[in-house]
């Protein structure tokens, strides 16, 4: 059985739920797409993804940064440094159309649903060595993980009440407060 990082109790049937383990792209540039990405609708995301491995978008870096170089495509996000993780890109974008096949076989709208979680974590390290000069010989590891999504419909708000704007409210300082202060009779 599947076990996600967090658990779906409220609005289950119009929840969609997708996950993949072990996969073979970069944890890094996993966790910064999987940021960039948090909180969009479903077929933004996508669409943004899409324009990522296309490199016509950015994906921006805001964490393990360093060594990242600079790109003008970062403006877009206040920032200056950013990448285009094509694997990791193409890996969250199959997940996303996973999400959108479970959302069709529920009868849900994937317009209408947002990436409410989305968590990528380490998975068990891969390892090789390379040998080197003088009979010496390194790890050679590579850094797979694990990405979960979950997609909820969209919350709605409530448009606020109308307020009736004959009556304003009047923010008077303490010494305005004190002087129409009714003195007591003595």
């Amino acid at each position: 059985m599947v076990h996600y990082c967090k658990i779906v109790s409220e609005n289950v049937e119009r929840t969609v739920c997708a996950r993949a383990d072990n996969v073979k792209c970069s944890f890094k540039n996993t966790h910064q797409t999987a940021a960039a990405v948090r909180g969009r609708r479903l077929l933004d995301a996508r669409e943004y993804l899409t324009a990522v491995v296309e490199k016509k978008r950015c994906i921006p870096f805001t964490r393990f940064n360093d060594g990242v170089g600079r790109t003008a495509q970062a403006k877009e996000f206040k920032l200056t440094q950013g990448r285009w993780p094509e694997k990791s890109a193409k890996n969250i974008l199959a997940l996303i159309q996973n999400l959108e096949a479970n959302a069709k076989a529920k009868g849900l709208d994937p317009a209408e649903l947002v990436i409410s979680h989305i968590v990528v974590q380490r998975a068990a390290k891969g390892r090789r060595r390379t040998f080197r000069a003088h009979g010496r010989v390194t790890p050679y590891c590579s850094h797979p993980c694990h990405i979960e999504l979950i997609c909820s419909p969209m919350k709605h708000l409530v448009p606020k009440a109308p307020t009736d704007e004959t009556h304003v409210e009047v923010k008077l300082s303490k010494a305005a407060n004190a002087a129409r202060e009714i003195p007591l009779a003595e």
